[in-house]
């Protein structure tokens, strides 16, 4: 692939998170950047009974204000209707995509409660409908997009809890379905010029981690002093989709602390975010067969 600057983006799950932070980091880099989520008013986004901040519409106007282009969709990514209305809109106005970031998911408030899987609420489930369904279903839609113009990057935002025990099963189910999602779809795009990467993210300073925090001081103190911004992720994402090398990674799951390396991104003031490789796990190498 030769060198490209990608110009527009839809980031899924973007009113506040990590989606909203790789949305701003990619429109500071000047990009149209489509922003989706449920969140039109700010009293969707809670944590227990902690209101969080954040809409599609806030995203928007923060991505203009830093020299890019915001676009809110109000979008249920439960329906796949709207997916392929809000893909179709992207086409329509502008012509091209070249970064799916796909982040949308459904985050229960009982995540991170103390207990066994059948000791919480069913819908600890629904991040499977949200979260891994809803990435397959914006990459169908997003994909041909991107083979017409033979070039383009999915991205599918995962952590180590595809690899180690992180907050139960569907959770971890979840993560490792993405991975696999790269993987597999890389193999189906290789052809048309278009990559598909997964990203472990370290742990993201975000309204939820930091209302969990405040609550949990003493789990996630030490983690949080070493976190990472989701504009740190946001970064690389852009740098990923710019790297004319971008082919050669295409498929794998890749850490972000560790990837940040090749293109000598790190936090403000020069803070390098810390692999937790050693700690939490390492990506699963997938068997080169293919069974077609």
């Amino acid at each position: 692939m030769t060198s490209y600057t990608p110009q527009v983006a839809l980031v899924t799950g973007a009113s506040r998170g990590a989606g909203k932070g790789i949305a701003l980091a990619l429109g500071a880099a000047g990009m149209t950047v489509y922003v989706t989520g449920r969140s039109t008013t700010a009293s969707l986004g809670r944590l227990k009974d902690t209101p969080l901040p954040g809409t599609i519409l806030e995203t928007a106007a923060q991505i203009r204000a830093l020299g890019g282009s915001g676009v809110a969709i109000a979008c249920d990514h439960r329906d796949d209707a709207a997916v392929q209305a809000a893909v179709e809109r992207i086409a329509t106005e502008s012509g091209r995509l070249d970064i799916l970031v796909n982040n949308a998911a459904s985050i229960h408030d009982a995540l991170i409660d103390p207990g066994g899987f059948w000791e919480k609420p069913l819908e600890l489930a629904d991040i499977l409908d949200v979260g891994l369904r809803s990435a397959y279903v914006a990459s169908y839609f997003a994909a041909p997009l991107m083979v017409s113009r033979r070039r383009g990057l999915i991205a599918f935002t995962s952590s180590f809890g595809a690899s180690c025990y992180m907050h139960g099963p569907a959770y971890g189910a979840q993560k490792v379905g993405l991975d696999k999602f790269a993987a597999d779809m890389a193999v189906d795009l290789s052809p048309h010029g278009v990559a598909a990467v997964s990203l472990w993210l370290g742990p993201q300073l975000t309204e939820r981690t930091a209302a969990a925090g405040r609550s949990r001081p003493e789990q996630y103190e030490a983690f949080l002093r070493q976190g990472e911004t989701p504009q740190f992720n946001g970064r690389i994402i852009h740098a990923l989709a710019c790297d004319p090398e971008l082919m050669s990674l295409s498929g794998q799951t890749l850490i972000s602390a560790e990837i940040a390396h090749r293109y000598a991104i790190t936090e403000e003031g020069g803070r390098e975010p810390p692999s937790y490789r050693d700690m939490l796990g390492a990506p699963r190498v997938p068997h080169p067969a293919k069974v077609m």
